[in-house]
């Protein structure tokens, strides 16, 4: 029997082995000989081990001597991290776990890093190889561990945070206009001028009562929202307003010197800059205006449009809205964009409801009344299936089909309205016609039998 040559077996794929090791204090580290010297060796020793499973030693040394495992801000690990990134290293090495941390969250954070790039990592002295079923289970028992960690640091947090607010304090993050951040003492302070711009808004909107107005005549002289720099130097400028902003300045109780949390307000170390009366009137104002827009939705009026009508010009849908007098409601399609920035932000604005459902219906049963016009839209299969009499049979009766039918049938047939200023383009589901003619709810109101197909 031949022997196997060497040149036969099949060739081991290659994997290539990154050495960590580090020591948390700098004593001993100027000898011949030292703890890093000796991780390191015990580690090699190990990858040579596994020299038939294809490991080699990669020549690059990322050590950090004198730095704590307690931190990720290490030289030698940065290094490491980067080559791992950079698909530069297929396994990490190290002589025991706390050498790569000591940290259980930056151990999981770490762990997280090789796995995404495929990493392995092994730990010479605890049989911990995640290349192995069991080191991958021993892995997932201390990636529990860390979740549990973090859950209980994120409950410390939300009750640090809530006894801050209960005390008044500011928490970090981008201060709402009209104040600025004294970083030295953790508080908010009054910015004059931004602060005179703020009671501006409040009292313009006791007067007008219309935030997209208000958004508006901002917008015109000249105002933005606020522009910021970061701690970092970062600047954020400030964007054009729109009525979502104004809501949110004339619901923020920090104007009124308070701090909001979990629904309750607590006095704030921040001046107050709006006086509590003006803030008042401002708060009826929205109360008001929030009845009445429930009350007009609440309204039983129907939207056939609804999620299908777009403006053409813009590109934005267009919602149903209303508008009622002593004894009549008048409906509306209202585009989005006009609605936040004001009406003279497109041309397309407002539809009346019933002018435009009537366009669409009047195009649509016309298709009904000729349906020859769809089947060059359709395959074979579904031309064949394609009842012609009877979608003519459910344009004749469509006045009686009841309101929830015919808007099921525009829904069904009908996939976008894009309305321009001068037309209306109905984009069509051709295939939904074949469906249509053999709908046994339609057909019912034709008389036929129910239980007939």
């Amino acid at each position: 029997m031949k022997r196997r040559r060497e040149s036969d077996r099949p060739e081991l794929r290659r994997i290539r082995c990154a050495v960590y090791t580090r020591k948390s204090t700098e004593e001993n580290l100027d000898t011949e000989f030292n703890s890093l010297d000796a991780q390191r060796e015990a580690a090699e020793a190990y990858i040579a081990s596994q020299r038939e499973q294809g490991w080699v030693t990669l020549p690059t040394h990322y050590d950090d001597g004198g730095f704590s495992g307690g931190s990720m801000e290490r030289p030698g690990l940065q290094r490491l991290l980067e080559d791992v990134g950079a698909g530069r290293v297929d396994c990490v090495v190290v002589y025991k776990v706390d050498r790569l941390s000591r940290s259980l969250l930056d151990f999981a954070k770490i762990i997280e890093a090789f796995d995404r790039k495929g990493v392995s990592f092994v730990s010479v002295t605890q049989q911990f190889n995640t290349t192995t079923s069991m080191g991958r289970l021993t892995l997932n028992i201390l990636l529990s561990f860390a979740q549990f960690e973090r859950e209980i640091i994120a409950e410390r947090i939300r009750d640090k945070v809530a006894s801050a607010r209960r005390k008044g304090k500011y928490m970090g993050g981008m201060p709402p206009l009209g104040y600025d951040v004294d970083r030295a003492n953790r508080r908010l302070v009054v910015n004059p001028t931004e602060a005179e711009l703020v009671r501006r808004v409040f009292r313009r909107f006791v007067q007008i009562g219309s935030t997209t107005e208000l958004a508006k005549e901002l917008n015109a002289q000249g105002f933005t929202t606020k522009t910021w720099t970061t701690q970092k130097g970062r600047v954020r400028t400030g964007s054009p307003w729109n009525k979502a902003h104004i809501y949110r300045m004339l619901h923020n109780p920090l104007y009124l010197g308070e701090v909001p949390h979990n629904g309750d307000r607590y006095p704030g170390e921040q001046e107050a800059i709006v006086p509590r009366e003006l803030w008042e009137s401002a708060q009826a104002i929205l109360a008001e205006n929030y009845d009445t827009r429930s009350a007009r939705t609440r309204t039983k009026t129907t939207a056939m449009l609804r999620g299908i009508l777009r403006c053409g010009h813009c590109g934005c849908s267009m919602g149903p809205t209303f508008t009622k007098k002593p004894g009549r409601v008048y409906r509306y399609y209202l585009c989005v964009q006009a609605s936040k920035k004001g009406h003279s932000s497109c041309p397309t604005r407002m539809l009346p409801a019933g002018e435009i459902e009537g366009t669409v219906l009047a195009q649509l049963r016309g298709l009904l009344c000729q349906p020859h016009t769809l089947l060059n839209a359709l395959p074979r299969a579904r031309r064949e299936a394609l009842q012609l009499e009877s979608l003519a049979a459910v344009d004749e009766s469509w006045d009686q089909l009841s309101p929830a039918d015919q808007e099921r049938v525009v829904r069904l047939l009908v996939r976008r309205v894009d309305v321009y200023p001068d037309r209306a383009e109905l984009l069509i589901n051709p295939g939904n016609f074949s469906a249509l003619s053999v709908d046994p709810q339609l057909r019912r109101q034709e008389g036929d039998n129910p239980h007939e197909t």
